[in-house]
């Protein structure tokens, strides 16, 4: 077979990476739908209200962003330590759970413009906020954190003397340092209003944030006209007021500069 010959099959059969990003954002508005992964467990980002209602900042994040797309946002429940191989499996578009922009994280996947801007935050059972303030003070102390986070991650590299402790789930977590079997975890600056709702103050912020973070929608890393829809999508939200205002619904500020 000539090599023209060849090379003809090779397009007909292997299409170009830019042409198979291209597909999958028209396969996504011909479905109607945007594949979302996200935990369901994060408030106040994204969680189930007393209805069993996903509600949440991402939620109404992801359903604007969906609508400037001229789709819907379909929501896909996942536990964090599964989430972003099950984009790379493509069961979902895009994963929408405050995923920090990390460059070890950059190396296997795409990223939108960050939505969100936070930090780091060290959280203690009422009364030992003031023995634990600052990320050093964290060594020699057992500390909790998700599995597979930039919490873990960020400790392993900054504190290695930190007795790290890992969950599958925020919820596990957060009653181990009731209970006292570890005494802080490390978070998102952003759920700690939350947190304090939730357990009726017995959880607090310990010391200031640090660290700046940035978050953004992780996409896998052939989804060129994907993720430049998605930009631009993002910066119309930011253009016309939508993102600062589901921002002051749930956090009372804007913490999408």
């Amino acid at each position: 077979m000539c090599a023209l010959a060849l090379l003809g099959l090779s397009t007909l059969f292997f299409p170009s990476p830019s042409r198979a990003a291209g597909d999958e954002l028209s396969r996504i508005k011909e479905n109607g739908v945007l594949r979302v992964g996200l935990e369901g467990t994060y408030p106040p980002f994204n969680y189930q209200n007393e209805k069993g209602e996903l509600v949440g900042f991402e939620i109404d994040v992801a359903n604007a962003l969906a609508a400037r797309l001229g789709v819907r946002a379909g929501f896909q429940p996942t536990k964090w330590d599964g989430i972003l191989a099950a984009l790379e499996a493509d069961r979902f578009d895009v994963v929408i759970n405050q995923v920090t922009v990390t460059p070890e994280r950059q190396q296997k996947y795409a990223f939108s413009k960050p939505y969100t801007i936070s930090g780091l935050q060290i959280i203690t059972r009422r009364g030992d906020e003031t023995r634990i303030t600052r990320p050093q003070d964290l060594a020699g102390h057992k500390v909790g954190v998700v599995l597979g986070t930039n919490y873990e991650q960020w400790l392993k590299a900054n504190v290695p003397a930190a007795d790290i402790r890992t969950y599958d789930d925020d919820a596990s977590r957060n009653q181990d340092l009731l209970a006292g079997r570890v005494d802080a975890v490390l978070n998102d600056r952003l759920i700690v209003a939350n947190l304090v709702r939730q357990y009726d103050g017995r959880i607090v912020a310990a010391g200031e944030p640090f660290a700046r973070q940035e978050q953004a929608i992780a996409l896998r890393r052939d989804q060129d006209a994907l993720r430049g829809a998605i930009d631009r999508a993002l910066e119309e939200l930011r253009a016309d007021g939508t993102l600062a205002r589901l921002s002051e619904k749930w956090f009372a500020s804007d913490v999408t500069r």
